[in-house]
């Protein structure tokens, strides 16, 4: 690990003058992703802004009846909370299938969504990947692809984005809060937070320089049936080949998005209309201009498969 500086953000407005101060620097919260990338030299901040006493880990209802979940929330508390349980059980569920019960105690609402692929060509340091150094390749095209992209990738790179609570986050249509060195905030739609990879996927999100989660919105509660369905090559502790997110209404119709199988959480308005024909309808809508490798050609199979036990589920609970 190389060496850096490091501080205690003592405000909001603290944190993100001292990302925009020091060049190269990083928020630091639960720091399960980010400090094994430190260890690895994948990434290299020269100074960590540690914003754990910034008091953004409350859950709170909105005026409109929704909730405002902040940023240091961690994901134990996030999955045990009663609203979220009783309002928004697919969110719940998804946090409980991803990582162990130890990294979920640790791990932060925000940390969540800004998690960094897993795929294994950007973690060797010794082979060329375009997200971990822009403009050196992309090993993974001819590489071992089993566990990536089959939508969304391009040229430069075919990762996929490993978490389970965006998933949930995105069928649920929340909105992210920021706040940038110069005291200005802004919202973004979780459709429009993650990045597709096209010719720069060192890019991977709609943040700019400096700028600080400070609390993610969900909508009021639109009831029917809520699911989170993970297939994973072991029962705990792994990232999912295909993940389901699903919420049913009695009238069979609902919202649907897919993880594992592109570069963010994958949601398609247009298989969200078709949920009331059934699973093949949905897949076909999800998969429209699907890539595959020969390694991971399997996962078309696997996500109309999954949508099927999903859909079935709801359907049969509701």
């Amino acid at each position: 690990m190389r060496p850096f500086t490091y501080e205690r953000a003592t405000s909001i407005t603290a944190a993100a003058a001292a990302a925009a101060r020091t060049p190269r620097a990083k928020f630091i919260a639960g720091g399960t992703n980010l400090l094994d990338l430190m260890k690895l030299q994948i990434e290299t901040p020269v100074h960590l802004i540690d914003i754990n006493g910034l008091g953004l880990d409350g859950i709170e209802r909105t005026p409109d009846g929704g909730l405002a979940i902040g940023a240091l929330v961690r994901n134990t508390d996030l999955a045990a909370d009663a609203t979220v349980r009783r309002d928004y059980p697919l969110l719940s569920r998804s946090l409980l299938a991803g990582a162990s019960g130890q990294l979920r105690n640790k791990a932060t609402t925000a940390g969540n969504l800004l998690q960094r692929t897993r795929c294994p060509y950007f973690y060797d340091t010794n082979l060329p990947c375009n997200k971990r150094s822009p403009g050196s390749g992309c090993a993974a095209m001819q590489g071992f692809s089993r566990s990536l992209a089959v939508i969304g990738g391009s040229d430069a790179c075919i990762a996929t984005h490993p978490s389970d609570m965006a998933v949930a986050m995105r069928v649920l249509d929340a909105t992210i809060s920021t706040i940038n060195p110069d005291g200005q905030t802004r919202t973004i739609p979780i459709a429009d937070f993650h990045r597709l990879p096209g010719n720069r996927p060192d890019i991977e999100n709609a943040l700019h320089a400096g700028e600080l989660i400070t609390d993610v919105t969900l909508p009021p509660p639109v009831g029917g049936v809520q699911t989170y369905h993970k297939v994973r090559d072991r029962a705990s502790f792994a990232f999912g080949l295909v993940s389901v997110a699903a919420i049913v209404q009695p009238d069979g119709c609902g919202r649907v998005g897919v993880g594992g199988i592109a570069p963010k959480p994958w949601r398609v308005d247009a298989a969200d209309s078709a949920m009331p024909l059934g699973a093949e309808a949905v897949a076909s809508r999800l998969l429209d201009g699907a890539k595959p490798t020969t390694d991971n050609a399997f996962k078309l199979t696997l996500v109309e498969r999954t949508l099927d036990v999903v859909i079935t589920e709801a359907r049969r609970r509701a």
